[in-house]
């Protein structure tokens, strides 16, 4: 039998868990609900869906606006109120748009046309809201992380700070990756039907995969200040290699004229999830992140992370980083 201090403990432990998990679900009730508009295409005239929501110092005082992207698979009514939570938190404006839905049609997976929805979505923020312009952040993870990355290389000037998670930089090698004794698996198969076809296909495809791939267009970036990040389990446990990640971080430095990371330290971290002669800055403590680093490089206001961990994304980290950065945008 159980004595009965045993029991006054396991009671109170149980009490304790029974309070967390009220006042969890008493923090998630207090999220505001978020509202509905449509953007115009400044392309095509397509309207596209958006959530937003605002502080409502917006009106009247400069306020940062935080975008944030859905992921590959999902559209704009995707659950991201982790994010939305703490953007409430530091009373930034959200915005959460569509740019034409699910990767799986020509109009979406990093199209002209869906980098303009996201570009069309910060002017009505910018029209609607006292917009502080030198503070307009854009954030996602996966799909998201690729079109963070992507708009970062295509559209430089028009954000403030970019924090990218786990995204795939370069699609015909991640198309390969997710091609199996030469059938194309789920990821393949959308960026086929994306593309229009698989690489090799056709001269204008080949040139379309370039078009949409963050790895071609990273080196324009700039002064902008980009953070990216990934879990070194992710291409195992997880859709998309940590080599995507390295690869990103590479087109920006070789923009900047600075050191890469080697071919072989990018294998060792894909194959061996680990370095075998980490440099200092690999073996740095980061109180924001609080995981193990096995990898930090960093070019200018540019740097590279992985961390322990597999494909996720810790918002909490990406708006410590993101409070500290500000840039005027045009």
């Amino acid at each position: 039998m159980l004595s009965s201090v045993r029991l006054q403990s396991l009671a109170c432990f149980t009490l304790g868990l029974l309070l967390w998990n009220a006042m969890a679900k008493s923090s998630a009730d207090e999220l505001p609900e978020t509202n509905q508009a449509e953007t115009v295409s400044g392309l095509d005239g397509a309207r596209q869906p958006i959530l937003w929501w605002a502080p409502e110092k917006a009106s009247t005082k400069p306020t940062p606006l935080f975008v944030f992207l859905h992921s590959w698979s999902s559209d704009f009514t995707q659950d991201n109120s982790k994010w939305l939570r703490e953007c409430v938190a530091n009373q930034w404006i959200w915005l959460h748009p569509n740019f034409r839905g699910i990767n799986q049609t020509p109009q979406a997976c990093g199209s002209r046309l869906a980098r303009q929805d996201i570009l069309d979505a910060v002017d009505l923020a910018c029209r609607q809201w006292n917009v502080d312009r030198s503070r307009i952040y854009l954030a996602g993870v996966s799909g998201g992380g690729h079109m963070s990355l992507l708009m970062a290389g295509h559209h430089p000037e028009r954000f403030s700070a970019i924090s990218a998670w786990v995204g795939p930089t370069d699609l015909t090698e991640w198309h390969r990756f997710h091609t199996l004794n030469g059938m194309p698996q789920k990821y393949a198969v959308m960026i086929e039907k994306s593309l229009l076809g698989a690489p090799g296909t056709s001269t204008q495809i080949d040139a379309d995969y370039r078009d949409r791939s963050p790895v071609f267009h990273l080196h324009q970036t700039g002064d902008l200040p980009v953070t990216i990040w990934a879990g070194v389990e992710d291409g195992h446990s997880g859709s998309v290699p940590v080599s995507h990640s390295l690869w990103a971080f590479n087109a920006i430095a070789k923009g900047h004229g600075n050191e890469l990371i080697s071919d072989a330290e990018i294998q060792e971290l894909v194959s061996e999830k680990r370095l075998g002669q980490p440099r200092p800055s690999d073996l740095t403590m980061d109180p924001d992140l609080a995981r193990r680093i096995f990898l930090r490089r960093s070019s200018r206001n540019t740097t590279v992370t992985i961390f322990e961990g597999g494909h996720e994304s810790l918002p909490e980290t990406a708006f410590a980083w993101l409070k500290q950065q500000t840039r005027m945008t045009r």
